[in-house]
């Protein structure tokens, strides 16, 4: 099974388990070299910056899961992109599955979507000052 990390609205394991019934939560990750943005679309994306590190979750994703997940991503109508990354797990390092908004210009988070984020990055227990950069795109400061 291919892994996939997961730094935005997926790192919700109740609204994974409606996505991709099948695949499992392994744990907390992140990717140095990358920081976390809310694109003009509204939606969280990661764009390459070498002082910082994205923080999100790893999970085994099933290759039967992966059709509805390029769905709900918008691959398709160019919304994000599909790349395999090193990321850094508790057990070392890893080659995943990430998506990659298209666009890298700054926006708003659509209503209810920041908060979504910021709960599941906290049920996922991540460091509590990425949680409160993540926060600080409420208020439209890139964080």
């Amino acid at each position: 099974m291919p892994l996939y990390f997961a730094y935005g609205a997926n790192m919700d394991a109740a609204a994974m388990a409606l996505r991709c019934p099948v695949s499992r939560l392994i744990g907390g990750a992140h990717r140095p070299g990358y920081r976390f943005i809310i694109m003009r679309e509204g939606y969280a994306s990661v764009v390459r910056d070498p002082r910082r590190t994205v923080w999100g979750v790893l999970w085994e994703l099933a290759s039967a899961d992966i059709p509805a997940l390029d769905r709900y991503e918008g691959v398709a109508g160019g919304l994000y992109t599909k790349a395999a990354l090193p990321i850094r797990t508790p057990d070392g390092v890893r080659r995943a599955l990430i998506y990659l908004g298209c666009s890298t210009a700054p926006g708003r988070p659509r209503p209810g979507y920041l908060e979504a984020v910021v709960a599941a990055a906290r049920a996922a227990q991540l460091p509590p000052a990425y949680i409160r950069e993540l926060s600080s795109w409420a208020r439209g400061l890139p964080g």
